[in-house]
This record gives C-alpha cells, structure tokens and sequence, in this order.
C-alpha cells in the first residue's frame, strides 16, 4: 500500500512558546510560526504540528487529556493506494475527506490518524566508519567532527494502547504494515511498507502495570547519524535547561537489543511525552523474520542507568522467530477488558519504562 512514514504529527499544547523554545533547542527547524500554531519541518519533508489546545484543527473529542501527539499523518505515495487505503478503512471505521485530498479517521483503540499524499525527501546522511581492533576502516582519518544534533526524520511513534494486538492488526489490515517484532506482553512494533525503518509504530499495552488504562501519547523518536550527534544533541539539552525528571527519561544513553537502536529520551514540557534522538537503528524490509522476546532480553543491550529488573545474570536469552505469530495468543483479546499481565512483567514500575 506505500505507506512512507510519518508525514507529520500534531501537537495539542498549552505553553506555545516553551514549546517552540524545546523544539528549537532539540535541532528542528522551525518553518512556520503564528500567534496559535508553530510548524517545524525535518529534511525527509516530515513536520512537526504545534496547536494550542481548544484549536480546531485538532482532533475531536480530545483522545487524551493533556499535552501530546493528537494526531499522527502518514505519507502515502500515490493517489491510487490513498483511495484504496480509505476504501478499506471505511469498511471497518468512519472515515472523513478534506477538501485537500487528507484522509482522517479514528482507530479502534482512540488513535485519530489521517493520510495525504506525500513527497518525501531523500536525506544525505553520512557517519564515520567504526574502527576496531582488528578491522580500520577509518584508517587515517579522524571522525566527522559535529556541532550539535539535527534529527534527519520522524523514525516512529509510541503509543499506549487498551489491545495492542488489534491496534497492530488494524494497520496491516487497512495500511499494509508489516509485523517487525514483539515484546511479549509489552507490545508490537510495526513497519510501514514504504520505509525500510525498524519500525514506524510501536504499540504499548495498557495492561501494564506502568501504563494508562486508555489510548495515549508515549513517545516520537527522530533519525540521528550517530551515537556523536545523539549525544551532542543531550548534551545541549541540559545546558540549555531541559532537566530530565521523570523517571521515564532516566536511562540516559541507552541501547536496545531489539532494534538495535542507540537512543536518548528528553522531557517534552508540559508533561507531553518524550522526544527521543535514535542512532543506528535496524533497516529492513519484506525479507525480515519477526520475532518474539523476552521483554527483558529485547529492551536493553545496555543502559546509563539500567532498571534493577533489567539488570544481573538471569535475564533469558529468550528470542523466537515468529513469521507464524503464535506469540500473539496469549495477548490477543475477544472481549473488552484486562488480561493481567504475569511474571515479571506485573513486577514492572515507573522506574522501568524508560527501557520498554
């Protein structure tokens, strides 16, 4: 179907200034700026939405309270798979067309979307070549010397979501997307079929102990070139002001085994979430093999400050190949409700999210 990715996500907020200010200071460009609205555009063409809360151009009813993302837009590459893609939702859920061509509908699970037609930019990106012991290829030359960070694209979004299984299967059944991996218990990551990302959404499940009991905003995380400018980019955070205090933002640099992605999280003001620089990511496409995890196995390769249930000897190796998605069983949902989550995972509290 030719999803591409993120072509943009709106913002609902209550402090415009500080949070063009936060923007500004995480590397994004700002494009647009008005009494009421802000707009920040990324070198893959993707933007970043600001509204202040009881704006009409946001979504209605409000789908959380709060700041945060209340809508996310994916790009689709032509106007044949736009109007398929919105023939096959409105089969399943309501749907709206704007008279410039946008798409809108809400998800099972709370999650307003909308799809438009979308030129995505090609990004020039360049990192050093990684010199090891045994192996140079960075031989006479030092490392690109950067200033600061400046997030290239909008690699995913993060949202809690009350089935986390249906909200995935939505997306492959309307939009095409491709089941990447899953954390059982914690939730599935999904590919959009026109990028080749690890993911463009992973949905977390509500039935956590850590999580809301409704459809919500976590996180947005941004394409860096390396592990220099994700760091410059936190280092320039704090200097600027942007103390990180909650504890979903305590990791500091960290990488997950899942994807393989380096990342560190900053606070959004107003209690809106976290923006995330992510480095090194895995790049797929249709020949990937999903697999299944042990969510303590997948979560962390290593961690600043790794959570005490993510640390010692006795976390299992525990990753299975799963193009069969047996793993989905346990989780998947018949009727409205809770399946209350077991073992470690009902031991999971705020100090672990970070991780996730």
């Amino acid at each position: 179907m030719a999803v591409l990715g993120v072509e943009s996500v709106v913002f609902g907020v209550s402090d415009l200034a500080e949070q063009v200010r936060f923007w500004v200071d995480f590397g994004l460009v700002l494009s647009a700026h008005g009494d009421d609205e802000a707009e920040f555009r990324l070198p893959s063409g993707s933007r970043l939405i600001l509204y202040r809360h009881g704006d009409t151009r946001l979504p209605l009813p409000d789908p959380f309270a709060g700041d945060g993302v209340k809508e996310t837009v994916w790009g689709v590459d032509t106007a044949a798979n736009l109007e398929a893609i919105a023939k096959s939702l409105a089969t399943e859920v309501a749907v709206t067309n704007a008279p410039d061509g946008t798409v809108r509908c809400v998800c099972p699970d709370g999650q307003p979307i909308a799809l438009r037609l979308w030129d995505k930019r090609a990004v020039v990106c360049e990192a050093s070549p990684v010199n090891t012991p045994g192996n140079h290829p960075r031989f006479n030359q030092h490392r690109i010397w950067r200033a600061r960070a400046l997030p290239k694209t909008i690699n995913h979004v993060v949202f809690f979501s009350p089935d986390y299984i249906a909200s995935y299967e939505f997306y492959e059944r309307h939009m095409g997307f491709r089941y990447v991996d899953h954390s059982r218990g914690t939730g599935v990551f999904g590919r959009a079929d026109g990028t080749n990302e690890h993911h463009s959404i992973f949905w977390v499940n509500c039935d956590l102990p850590i999580a809301p009991d409704h459809f919500k905003f976590m996180h947005i995380a941004f394409g860096c070139d390396d592990i220099d400018e994700v760091m410059l980019g936190a280092n320039i955070m704090e200097a600027k002001g942007w103390k990180n205090t909650t504890m979903n933002t305590s990791g500091g640099i960290s990488r997950h085994r899942i994807s393989s992605a380096i990342y560190y999280y900053c606070e959004i003001p107003g209690d809106a979430g976290e923006a995330e620089y992510h480095a090194d990511s895995d790049y797929i496409d249709d020949n990937w093999v999903p697999r299944a995890w042990d969510f303590r196995f997948g979560s962390l390769l290593w961690s600043n400050n790794a959570p005490p249930i993510f640390r010692g000897d006795n976390i299992p190796w525990d990753m299975q190949f799963d193009a069969t998605r047996a793993s989905f069983a346990p989780f998947r949902k018949t009727t409205p409700g809770k399946i209350a989550p077991e073992g470690k995972l009902a031991q999971l509290t705020a100090e672990d999210e970070h991780a996730i």
